[in-house]
């Protein structure tokens, strides 16, 4: 049940969903409920799914995910280090047809599904983190190399001019290789 005091920040947050093309609405058989969660601020709200039943009948993905102490040992040597966060990072994976109706959520406002991947599914970051890896994958590394982790890319060098190009190439590379979709 969402308040009224919230209804209109929804129809908002909703309506920014649809025109960026990430929701639409859907005739899907599921229909998982949302939960509103005040930011911090105390006046925005953040869309929440709660995809417990979901998540319960869905097969883990089983995937390798990089251990954070694995990748600060790995950079300790280098002087320069620069982290990027690809903001929104899971928005930019197109989900299937199927994972649509699957992913489908219901509000006081519409049912709805994505057409990018959300977060809450069980195996959203597995599948982030392969798409990222294969991105990368192959790529020319600093000397220092990068490690991607969620969404956030660590790239590590000797001096900062390295760091600069590293970068930039990144940054082209994960740009093509995401805007294809």
């Amino acid at each position: 049940r969402t308040p009224l005091r919230v209804l209109k920040k929804l129809y908002e947050l909703l309506k920014g969903l649809l025109r960026a093309g990430l929701i639409t609405f859907s005739n899907s058989p599921w229909a998982s409920p949302i939960v509103i969660v005040l930011k911090k601020n105390g006046v925005d709200i953040r869309l929440c799914i709660d995809y417990k039943r979901v998540n319960a009948v869905t097969t883990v993905m089983e995937y390798a995910m990089p251990l954070v102490d694995d990748l600060l040992t790995d950079m300790e040597a280098y002087l320069w280090f620069c982290s990027l966060d690809a903001a929104s990072g899971f928005w930019a994976v197109m989900m299937t047809e199927r994972a649509r109706k699957v992913s489908a959520f219901v509000c006081a406002l519409g049912h709805f599904d994505w057409r990018r991947m959300p977060l809450g599914l069980k195996n959203v970051s597995m599948i982030y983190q392969r798409m990222m890896d294969n991105a990368l994958w192959g790529f020319v590394q600093p000397k220092g190399g990068w490690k991607e982790y969620s969404e956030r890319i660590q790239l590590a060098e000797e001096d900062v001019e390295r760091t600069k190009t590293g970068v930039a190439e990144s940054s082209t590379r994960l740009r093509s290789k995401f805007e294809a979709d």
